[in-house]
């Protein structure tokens, strides 16, 4: 990514992209489930529960952008940023056992039992507007990354496997999701309304779970990447280390260290090797204007902690005798 493409979109932008796709999957949810039990498609049911799982997602996505948005405390001095990745990571895990579970139960319980079709009118109409606020809720979704992308200069694929904003990935992810499950569903119900067999339903709601796989699987490895601390890029990390090297009095960077706290929140760290005739005063103020530098350049960094440390040939003077 450039310098910049770590810094998220504004919190505002965030939230109200996760409010649209909460209530379009509300209504959609209790839709699909009256028109799943009149037709009697197990398709529909998992439907259902996928927009189920969705509501659920999006309410613990707008847990995690409110709590993570707290001020550094005393018992937490590092902030709360890394706390809408674990949120996400409890999303992910809704997505898994509410959507993708049940979906592929019903599927295979479908399969070895049968069902009874029933009108699948109503599904197809309910189908139809869930297509509409789906596409609707996304379309929200991907403005917000295009537009981030476009301001960071970045390719929309490149910056949406890479955004720390794992909210709005979600919302993407889910509702392109949504879309492909919708199109499983209609698939299930025309196979069994041509054939009179509930197999093709039964497929359907399968696929159905083993999508919600994927985006639970895709969802949970983002955020445990984040979880456990991921870097900056290298080529932001080199930006650093070049901006860093272009203060007065600094000769080496030894160590970098760098931590992605949360989409606007970054820590640095570095282990510096100060010019040996440099006093006290200069090496102080030199760490002062090495923050405003990075922080001026960078504006996603929030913490910066810079460490005097001898360089690698130098060695230890000899203590006074006494």
């Amino acid at each position: 990514m450039t310098e910049e493409q770590t810094e998220a979109p504004q919190a505002p932008e965030s939230t109200t992209t996760v409010i649209v796709a909460a209530v379009a999957n509300l209504g959609i949810a209790v839709a699909k489930a009256v028109a799943g039990v009149i037709s009697g498609s197990s398709a529909m049911l998992s439907e259902a529960a996928h927009s189920v799982a969705d509501t659920v997602t999006e309410v613990l996505l707008l847990t995690a952008l409110k709590r993570s948005e707290k001020p550094a405390d005393e018992e937490h001095p590092l902030g709360y940023g890394a706390e809408r990745y674990l949120w996400a990571m409890f999303a992910a895990v809704a997505t898994f056992v509410g959507g993708a579970v049940f979906s592929v139960y019903d599927g295979i319980h479908t399969l070895v039992h049968g069902e009874e079709l029933g009108d699948p009118l109503v599904s197809y109409i309910v189908l139809a507007v869930s297509f509409l606020l789906e596409g609707y809720s996304l379309r929200t979704g991907i403005k917000q990354v295009r537009g981030e992308a476009a301001r960071l200069k970045a390719p929309v694929r490149y910056y949406l496997r890479h955004t720390p904003d794992t909210a709005v990935k979600a919302v993407v992810l889910e509702d392109s999701a949504a879309l492909v499950g919708l199109l499983l569903a209609a698939g299930g119900l025309l196979g069994g309304q041509l054939t009179g067999s509930g197999v093709w339903d039964g497929i359907a709601s399968i696929l159905i779970g083993v999508l919600l796989v994927y985006v639970a699987w895709e969802l949970g490895r983002s955020n445990a990447k984040l979880l456990i601390g991921r870097p900056l890029p290298e080529r932001m990390r080199s930006a650093v280390r070049e901006e860093l090297l272009s203060v007065p009095h600094i000769i080496d960077v030894l160590e970098l260290t760098t931590l992605l706290q949360g989409p606007r929140e970054i820590l640095i760290a570095a282990k510096i090797d100060f010019r040996d005739v440099s006093t006290a005063e200069e090496i102080e103020w030199a760490c002062e204007e090495a923050e405003e530098q990075l922080r001026e350049r960078f504006p996603a960094i929030r913490r910066v902690y810079l460490d005097p440390t001898p360089g690698l040939y130098q060695t230890r003077p000899a203590a006074p005798s006494r």
